[in-house]
């Protein structure tokens, strides 16, 4: 998996909500990961507090880091991960549907050009 070299988040609390936003997941599903509640996490991400050090190293393996990073920004970022690939897959999707579409119009003016040269030999 390529990392691309830290871009520095200035904080402990930047590079946790960078992280879990990189790694596409909520709050909710952090929190119910490490069994802490959302609003921790959410002191966490906002500095009101900062976890332990047994957290901070659960925290680093669901948001795939190290902890390193999470705590002084040293060494790579995370990678983009199951966000991009999420993004990535409904924009196949979408392009698929338009893909469909695209076929069953060109089908429908093949249809009406063969109806229209029907006609019009049949005219002459």
């Amino acid at each position: 998996m390529a990392r691309r070299k830290a871009s520095k988040p200035s904080t402990t609390a930047d590079r946790v909500k960078s992280a879990r936003e990189a790694a596409g997941l909520s709050t909710a599903q952090v929190a119910r990961r490490l069994g802490v509640t959302t609003r921790t996490l959410a002191s966490w991400e906002n500095g009101r507090s900062a976890p332990r050090a047994n957290r901070l190293f659960m925290l680093a393996g669901v948001l795939d880091v190290t902890p390193t990073w999470l705590i002084g920004g040293e060494g790579t970022v995370p990678p983009g991960g199951r966000h991009e690939i999420a993004l990535l897959k409904g924009e196949l999707k979408r392009l698929r549907s338009h893909h469909d579409e695209m076929g069953r119009l060109i089908e429908r003016i093949e249809f009406s050009l063969d109806m229209l040269a029907q006609k019009t030999e049949q005219d002459s």
